[in-house]
């Protein structure tokens, strides 16, 4: 009898320790909060397909270049934003298949404005 027991009380104890589910935030006063939901998805045409030789004579050199695999994110910082590009094997090279910025933009992930910024001032060097 003592094992059904402890076991119940495992169990009220992991209920009580449960988070909430990931698309809810809770604040300080247990009040949940949802998550602004994700932008619709879609590349701004002229960076779509862009391979990495042409993403560097655009946008300069990279803050930071993250390798997972054969894919690689790339980031750059501006003054008022961070653009992280996401290139992954075209052939024998790699190519931008997916962009975001923070902020973002109002209908997809990227913000036009932030992207133009950077083009007009290509990174020389890394930041980070």
């Amino acid at each position: 009898m003592i094992r059904p027991l402890a076991v119940a009380s495992l169990c009220i104890l992991l209920a009580a320790c449960a988070r909430p589910p990931p698309s809810q935030v809770e604040t300080r006063g247990q009040q949940q909060v949802s998550l602004p939901p994700a932008p619709r998805p879609g590349e701004p045409s002229d960076i779509a397909d862009m391979q990495e030789a042409q993403l560097r004579i655009a946008f300069g050199v990279p803050a930071l270049v993250r390798k997972d695999g054969h894919n690689e994110m790339w980031r750059y910082d501006g003054a008022t934003c961070k653009a992280f590009f996401f290139l992954y094997p075209a052939g024998s090279t790699l190519a931008v298949r997916h962009v975001e910025t923070v902020p973002r933009g109002r209908e997809i992930a990227a913000d036009f404005g932030c992207l133009s910024a950077l083009r007009e001032h290509p990174a020389t060097a890394p930041v980070s």
